[in-house]
């Protein structure tokens, strides 16, 4: 005699669930999630049981093992919602919670246990054997949205105190929901699903014996979102959409006779392509929404989600799309929206539309500075809502809103944006996709984000004007460098004005005269070039020989007090650079150390070769720099201890431009006691002319 398997995988079910409710009876009782599961584990004992004996006995009848059914899946249920409520953040979530899908799990029991026991009593069959596998199809997805519900929501650290309970009951409901959706579909339970329904229920038990022993010390904590209860109650409504869809495909193909198998396939067809055109609908998903907002939560919004969306948004350090059209958007977003426009405070205190999404703007679009709703908006921080400006407009004091704002289209919240205590900018959203009911919420939420969205752009334009400014600056240094070679000329210049009516008849002054004003046409003809022709950095580089350019340039400079001396090397020594450029930096020196040296003290210029390179020692007796100027300042531009008499730009362009041939200039000083300036320049090789040195110098961009 063989052994039938499904008697052998019921009792398996009711000894286990015996066993878990003895275990969890015994020792585990603290939390009214153990209490539930107690229940559920004795219900499903006695549900196994019944099974059990209707194999062997033929007991007991058809209706004490329906009501079993029900009341199993109901304590499981059951369970469920205990989990909720030992969650220490449920609040009046998990009570609106229970108020609506507890009665409605109620009323679908009781409905079919009513009319089980009708049939069963007086013979009156009021539900076929089809809708109550809907029922029982109807009680595991509710069971399965739930556990979804509550992993979604649960805190990443109470996962582990609720991970073996969830996945029990999750896989009980899930095994009976493709057991009946299999009856649905082919008329009959299936014999293999039935026979293993015990064993596969067994095999779920020592999870739960898991779960009670390891919680026994942790909390269990979770929290429903918008978002999770969105989810989960569109994959309820889209679980009974197909449901019903292939409820009347069965039957169309039923009644359909010849054209059944046909009108089956177009009949799902087109309510397939409908379910799709339906989740798409960006007017659904917001009516969703908003019945979730009214009907589960306390609050409207989720304001974690809307501050971590915001920060995203401008977060993108790209300019598409701008930064006025993302601040309408999130305006927009907040009330269901996705239009709107912008006005920003310019200049002249008026309010320019900076930005339009999804509004067709009017001819006019400036909002003049005068205009009554901005001195409404200095004195109120209100938003306005046109719908009911409309209706009433002695609810906002008789406000006269311009023609700017009224003729846009489906224009609906006026929302002024403020930058601390002053009025930056103005939002209108446009309509919204469905009906929102405003509340205080709502408004609190927009002011928070308009003003946050307000500091935002006011920074962009911070940043906008710092820009302009930088090159303005730019520009104005540029100058700066100009100006101070005009003025180095224009001294050289004067000083020949100066001299000339005592040594007009002295031929060695006119010839320095000669050389001092072709030095400076050629000066000027190079700062001509240069300003027409910016981009060009390269200057000429030759040969020099720099004991003959420092004694004609110590000759120059003898016509002020002190006079330099410059104690020449015993050999020559040749450097590659631009011979203009040179003299100016060397020049530029020796004029400094006159300046700081009174007419008693000392200049002296020494020079001290090396194996690749060539020191010059430009040395006074001067005032001196202490160690905080030389190095903070003296080498920066538009610093200078000569007070308004120095622009402050020649040590800084003689310090470059003897980097950029690979030198470099040290300074050494003492307060009171003087300066030395040490100007290390690479060594060159003579060409094979030495007239070179005597030729007049170059322009800076001659070669150009």
């Amino acid at each position: 005699m063989s052994i039938d398997f499904s008697l052998v995988s019921h009792s398996a079910a009711a000894l286990a669930y015996a066993a878990l409710a003895i275990l969890v009876g015994s020792k585990y009782l603290r939390r009214h999630t153990d209490r539930a599961l107690m229940l559920a584990a004795m219900v499903s004992t006695i549900w196994a049981t019944s099974l059990v004996g209707q194999m062997i006995w033929n007991q007991p009848p058809f209706f004490i093992r329906y009501l079993l059914e029900l009341l199993r899946d109901a304590a499981w249920v059951a369970v469920l919602f205990a989990l909720i409520r030992d969650s220490k953040r449920s609040g009046q979530m998990a009570t609106k919670l229970r108020r609506v899908l507890g009665p409605a799990i109620g009323l679908l029991i009781l409905t079919l246990l009513t009319c089980g026991a009708l049939e069963y009593a007086l013979g009156w069959q009021l539900l076929d054997g089809k809708t109550k596998v809907i029922g029982q199809i109807a009680l595991s997805l509710l069971g399965v949205c739930l556990i979804e519900q509550i992993w979604r929501n649960s805190l990443s650290f109470g996962r582990s105190s609720m991970k073996y309970l969830c996945i029990g009951i999750g896989g009980i409901f899930v095994y009976d929901f493709f057991m009946y959706s299999d009856a649905l579909l082919f008329g009959q339970l299936s014999d293999s699903f039935w026979s293993a329904r015990g064993a596969a229920n067994a095999f779920l038990a020592p999870l739960f014996a898991v779960n009670v022993i390891n919680t026994r010390k942790q909390p269990v904590d979770f929290q429903l979102s918008r978002n999770a209860v969105f989810h989960a109650g569109a994959i309820a409504v889209a679980g009974a959409y197909l449901l019903f869809v292939a409820i009347g495909g069965y039957y169309v193909r039923a009644l359909g006779g010849d054209w059944g198998e046909a009108l089956q396939v177009l009949f799902l067809t087109i309510f397939l392509v409908l379910f799709v055109a339906l989740l798409s609908s960006s007017r659904f998903r917001a009516r969703l929404m908003i019945f979730i907002s009214q009907n589960f939560f306390d609050y409207k919004y989720d304001y974690r989600e809307e501050w971590l969306k915001m920060t995203q948004i401008f977060a993108n350090l790209a300019e598409d799309p701008p930064l006025p059209e993302r601040v309408v958007r999130i305006m927009a977003d907040l009330v269901e929206s996705n239009s709107g426009a912008l006005w920003i405070r310019d200049e002249d205190s008026n309010y320019i539309l900076y930005n339009t999404v999804n509004l067709t703007p009017p001819r006019h679009t400036m909002i003049d500075r005068d205009a009554n709703i901005i001195n409404f908006f200095k004195e109120k921080e209100w938003i306005v809502d046109l719908s009911e400006y409309q209706v009433d407009p002695i609810r906002y004091e008789l406000l006269e809103i311009p023609d700017e704002i009224l003729k846009f289209p489906d224009g609906w919240l006026v929302i002024p944006l403020y930058l601390g205590d002053e009025l930056y900018g103005i939002c209108l959203v446009g309509s919204p996709y469905a009906k929102v009911e405003l509340n205080w919420e709502n408004f609190d939420l927009i002011r928070v984000v308009a003003r946050q969205t307000c500091n935002v752009l006011a920074q962009a334009d911070a940043q906008n004007r710092l820009s302009r400014a930088m090159q303005f600056e730019a520009v104005s240094k540029a100058s700066a460098f100009l100006v101070h070679d005009l003025k180095t000329m224009i001294a050289q210049l004067s000083l020949l004005v100066k001299n000339a009516e005592r040594h007009r008849h002295n031929p060695e002054f006119i010839d320095d005269m000669i050389r001092t004003t072709e030095h400076a046409v050629t000066k000027l003809s190079g700062l001509v070039d240069h300003i027409r022709k910016p981009t060009i950095n390269e200057m000429p580089v030759r040969p020099i020989e720099l004991g003959a350019m420092l004694s004609e340039l110590v000759h120059h400079h003898t016509r002020a007090e002190p006079n330099p001396v410059f104690h020449a090397a015993d050999e020559q020594i040749w450097v590659r650079a631009d011979p203009e450029q040179l003299r100016s930096v060397i020049g530029h020196l020796i004029q400094n150390a006159q300046d700081a040296t009174s007419p008693t003290g000392e200049v002296t210029l020494n020079m001290k070769k090396s194996a690749d390179h060539v020191v010059i020692f430009i040395q006074d007796t001067g005032a001196g720099m202490n160690e905080d100027f030389i190095k903070m300042k003296l080498f920066k531009p538009f610093e200078s201890t000569k007070g308004l008499a120095g622009m402050g730009i020649g040590a800084y362009q003689a310090r470059e431009y003897v980097r950029q041939i690979g030198g470099n200039i040290d300074v050494t000083s003492e307060p009171g006691l003087g300066s030395c300036f040490s100007v290390r320049l690479p060594l060159g090789k003579p060409e094979a002319r030495r007239g070179d040195i005597d030729e007049p110098p170059q322009p800076i961009a001659e070669n150009a």
